[in-house]
């Protein structure tokens, strides 16, 4: 696959680029290119982030953090088996127990919630960091709501870390599980305070508490692009009969004038006739005006003719 020209693999965690130092050179570059794309492209393409992580694994499948890599993008893409395989060889390598709350959550996604419940009582759990503890009680808690046990849910979720005043990278979710859990429950009330609170913590927008505590308030959020559409979706209803009428106005208005034109065409007809009809009597009135003059003359005539003898 394609590598963007910004990437050099110069981006990744020193951490990671001291394990690619086993690797030849340009191998650790493009190695190191590849993972850059799986971090970059993780959340908002994780379909690609496998991609790319399935190369570097055919690259350097020896080197831990590939195997960690493919792992989260397997897992990105529910290929929970997958997923579990590849953490579980990055443990091998590393011996760390870091991937323990993600391999836990794994058996969750593969329908195995009791098993997950076990891990979250193995000795390793106690090797956790605290992010790491947090993790793996927000994984026992929802193994227990997999398994339709809701009280049990809350009460895993109730530790000093939730009652905590100080804001870490986990309170939010933390937050939110509990909120989630007391709602499931029907503690309607409780969930709205805990929602709320994880508003207050959430600053980077990792949950969606916001709308979930607007949807139990009865808020609804329009989105204005939408509603612009809609009004000129009615404006244009509302045109089109406008333009409609007054096409329908100017078409009769027309049939109107043609009306008008077939009147004048008939008065012009009738006028004509008149006119032709006068005419005919005025050439009838010569006519007889002509005969009348003719008689006359013939008996003036014939009255000299007379009067001589």
């Amino acid at each position: 696959m394609p590598i963007p020209e910004d990437v050099t693999g110069e981006e990744i965690d020193k951490d990671v680029r001291q394990e690619l130092l086993s690797l030849p050179k340009g191998l650790a570059e493009d190695v190191a290119k590849n993972l850059v794309m799986v971090a970059r492209l993780i959340d908002e393409d994780p379909e690609s982030a496998y991609a790319y992580s399935k190369i570097a694994l055919r690259l350097a499948s020896r080197v831990a953090a590939v195997r960690e890599a493919a792992g989260f993008a397997a897992y990105a893409n529910q290929k929970y088996s997958e997923a579990l395989a590849e953490f579980r060889a990055a443990r091998r390598m590393t011996g760390s127990v870091d991937l323990w709350p993600v391999m836990a959550d794994c058996e969750r996604g593969l329908g195995r919630p009791e098993k997950a419940l076990e891990m979250a009582g193995a000795p390793e759990v106690h090797k956790l960091d605290k992010a790491g503890q947090v993790e793996m009680r927000l994984v026992a808690a929802g193994a227990r709501r997999d398994m339709d046990q809701l009280d049990a849910a809350i009460v895993t979720l109730q530790s000093p870390e939730l009652a905590s005043n100080t804001v870490q990278p986990w309170t939010a979710r933390l937050r939110y599980a509990y909120a989630d859990a007391l709602l499931a429950a029907g503690r309607e009330g409780e969930a709205r305070e805990w929602f709320a609170k994880a508003v207050e913590s959430d600053k980077d927008g990792s949950t969606d508490a916001s709308d979930r505590l607007a949807e139990m308030d009865g808020v609804e959020f329009v989105d204005a692009f939408v509603e612009d559409e809609d009004d000129d979706d009615e404006r244009d209803d509302v045109a089109e009969p406008q333009e409609a009428s007054v096409a329908d106005e100017a078409e009769a208005d027309f049939d109107d004038e043609d009306d008008e034109d077939d009147d004048i065409e008939d008065v012009v007809a009738e006028a004509e006739a008149e006119v032709e009809a006068e005419e005919d009597v005025v050439t009838e009135d010569v006519v007889t005006e002509d005969v009348v003059t003719e008689d006359v003359a013939k008996e003036v005539v014939v009255k000299e003719e007379d009067d001589k003898d």
